[in-house]
């Protein structure tokens, strides 16, 4: 059963890039899902990247899911991380963090919904539109995943300490930076 929360998974990443396609991938998982169980709560979208322009996506919403794959290789399968709000600069403003995303949103509207990064290892990056094969494996695990999250984000904090949900090791990640370097 689905939650009634008004949630929004947005994926990012090129995927004429191999592995980079992950977080697009994710997006056409849960959109069959959505669709085969008439699911209405749930809006997806993708993007090449992250635009300022995406801040209206996270209007109304009270849950996002920032979808990216990662070449982080301490993130054995995948990691889900609270995204908190980061004003900070970013070297262009024609790609921007989620934490960026958040903190103009609470410029503009007021306070951002629970917000997540979904970081997916990904190993291959040459100019092809396949996923690799370890690729494709992180995928169905992050979905898993996902898919439990969504029937009952309620638990999503609990979620997140079980190491099936969190793959990352030893990380010392900045909060809000789902970059692929």
């Amino acid at each position: 059963m689905v939650n009634n929360r008004r949630i929004l998974i947005y994926g990012y990443g090129n995927p004429g890039r191999q592995d980079d396609g992950l977080g697009k991938a994710l997006v056409e998982l849960a959109d069959e899902w959505v669709q085969n169980e008439g699911i209405e709560n749930i809006s997806r979208d993708v993007g090449y990247q992250l635009l300022v322009e995406d801040v209206t996506l996270i209007e109304n919403k009270d849950l996002i899911i920032f979808v990216d794959a990662s070449m982080d290789e301490r993130i054995a399968v995948f990691d889900l991380a609270p995204v908190e709000a980061d004003d900070r600069e970013t070297f262009t403003m024609h790609q921007v963090s989620p934490g960026f995303i958040l903190a103009l949103y609470e410029t503009l509207y007021g306070p951002a919904p629970p917000s997540y990064l979904l970081q997916i290892r990904g190993y291959e990056w040459e100019l092809e539109e396949s996923l690799s094969q370890g690729a494709r494996e992180n995928l169905a695990e992050a979905w898993k995943a996902l898919r439990q999250i969504l029937g009952d984000p309620d638990r999503l904090d609990e979620l997140l300490g079980r190491t099936a949900i969190s793959g990352v090791k030893e990380s010392k990640k900045e909060p809000g930076n789902g970059s692929k370097s």
